[in-house]
């Protein structure tokens, strides 16, 4: 659901572009209550896997594709503001090393699929957890269903700005049945990704899942027949993180660099639609469409298997290293104002 520069007038792009840029600041003011250095490593990783499973179109329709938004995987796992951070990293290396997103919607990007479906998805998985039984299902199921419903709402979304400023004059009532019914549909795999990623984090590392703190039961072990509580786990702060990201991260560069070659060809719902409904008249081209990385081929790598790989590989790279330096910033500015809290608590 890219929105490419000219989909949207200038004036709402800019409001957007604005908007957008004040829920960035609020969410790294916020990100500061979820992120420590221990994590902040994890939240890059969650950006740098997004990113991979997005280049993952699959198909929902007859010639249509559908792939990842991750608004409501990124909050589930790591919080909501770091999860829009997560989501705006994502787009930024898209929009500029791959020319996928225009630079002038980056704000709507952002807005949309960073903003609305992160606060939506998260809102609603709260929610249900506030009524399911305190489980670990729970936690999968209501991350189901927050995905679900985060992306018809993002095509509502990007809908209401078309409708303030769309370039092209088309009839409001057939783009928002056009954008609700293909995104209903991938919807689905959205909730299907993000309930399999969360359910097989929750699985092995519960105290990593922001969604999952405090819902997780005892452990019960059977001794002589009879149920006696587990020995209690190491601390969360003193539990190495370094497998699991070792095994996210290769994940990532395996989806990237290798599946990715076998993901639908078929545009997404949003390109689609627009292609349909004539939305796309006023598309302008790429700032960055002589990017040696646009359209995630490597420039001058003939063999197109190779060439897709590689570009997967580098964006999870960069993306990688874009998300975790910008989190272990956030994360070290957490650090420095509590040491000066308790410095000020010790003069008093």
């Amino acid at each position: 659901m890219h929105v490419p520069d000219g989909f949207i007038n200038a004036p709402v792009s800019a409001v957007a572009g604005v908007v957008a840029a004040g829920a960035v600041a609020v969410s790294l003011k916020g990100a500061r209550r979820e992120l420590d250095e221990r994590t902040a490593p994890l939240a890059g990783l969650v950006a740098a896997f997004i990113f991979a499973v997005q280049m993952l179109n699959f198909p929902v329709a007859a010639g249509t594709s559908g792939h990842l938004l991750g608004g409501a995987l990124a909050a589930i796992l790591v919080g909501p503001y770091t999860g829009v951070l997560c989501i705006s990293v994502v787009l930024l290396m898209q929009g500029i090393l791959f020319a996928d997103g225009g630079l002038t919607a980056l704000g709507v990007n952002i807005l949309d699929m960073g903003v609305v479906t992160t606060v939506v998805a998260y809102a609603l998985f709260r929610g249900l957890l506030g009524v399911l039984p305190r489980t670990r299902r729970s936690v999968t199921a209501a991350s189901f269903v927050a995905a679900l419903v985060s992306v018809p709402a993002a095509a509502c979304a990007f809908t209401l700005m078309y409708w303030i400023g769309g370039t092209t004059d088309i009839p409001i009532g057939k783009v928002f049945t056009a954008m609700a019914g293909v995104h209903v549909l991938i919807g689905i795999g959205e909730a299907v990704i993000t309930a399999l990623t969360v359910g097989a984090v929750v699985a092995v590392r519960p105290d990593l899942v922001h969604g999952a703190k405090g819902l997780a039961a005892p452990l019960k072990l059977r001794v002589d027949g009879e149920l006696v509580d587990a020995p209690a786990p190491a601390p969360a702060a003193h539990r190495p993180t370094r497998g699991l990201w070792a095994t996210g991260l290769v994940t990532a560069l395996v989806l990237a660099g290798f599946v990715s070659f076998y993901a639908s060809a078929d545009p997404d719902g949003l390109e689609k639609v627009a292609a349909d409904q004539g939305i796309d008249k006023e598309a302008e081209e790429h700032a960055t469409a002589d990017s040696p990385l646009a359209d995630y081929g490597v420039k001058d790598v003939s063999d197109t298997r190779l060439s897709g790989g590689l570009a997967g590989v580098i964006g999870v790279g960069a993306t990688l290293v874009a998300g975790s330096g910008a989190f272990y910033v956030v994360a070290r500015r957490r650090r420095t104002q509590g040491e000066a809290g308790i410095r000020t608590e010790e003069k008093v």
